[in-house]
């Protein structure tokens, strides 16, 4: 019986979110808990598509760069990747971080997903900012 109600929970949890997500959620001023995270993880989803959007024309401009240099000179691009694999690290950790404020409840996931679009957004000004330097 122990087994079966963390799991009937789980059921009744997945097929509220499905009826949620079935009507089309105001992101402007969410109502329950669901939709707030359904909005965030919105939110992150977009982001996320931004940032690699930018990522591209940004390491675009560095293979630019590194194709008019010589031998050791070049470089740029693969500082690029090292980089950015080191900031998915740290948003990671950055926002699992920033869910311990709700931790186990309903709001963690939320938290999580806002966390991780604001950094994500933060990120892809700086990627735009270096592409224009270099462009320049």
């Amino acid at each position: 019986m122990r087994i079966l109600m963390p799991m009937a929970f789980g059921l009744l949890s997945l097929m509220a979110a499905g009826a949620s997500s079935a009507t089309e959620i105001d992101c402007t001023s969410p109502t329950t808990q669901t939709d707030m995270t359904l909005c965030e993880r919105a939110r992150q989803d977009d982001a996320d598509k931004a940032l690699n959007v930018q990522y591209k024309k940004t390491r675009a401009a560095m293979v630019a760069i590194d194709s008019d240099q010589d031998g050791d000179m070049k470089g740029a691009e693969k500082a690029l990747v090292t980089a950015q694999r080191a900031w998915i690290t740290y948003r990671d950790a950055q926002c699992e971080a920033a869910g311990f404020q709700a931790r186990g409840g309903t709001m963690e996931p939320m938290l999580v997903a806002g966390c991780i679009a604001n950094v994500t957004d933060a990120r892809t000004k700086e990627l735009k900012a270096l592409e224009d330097a270099l462009s320049n």
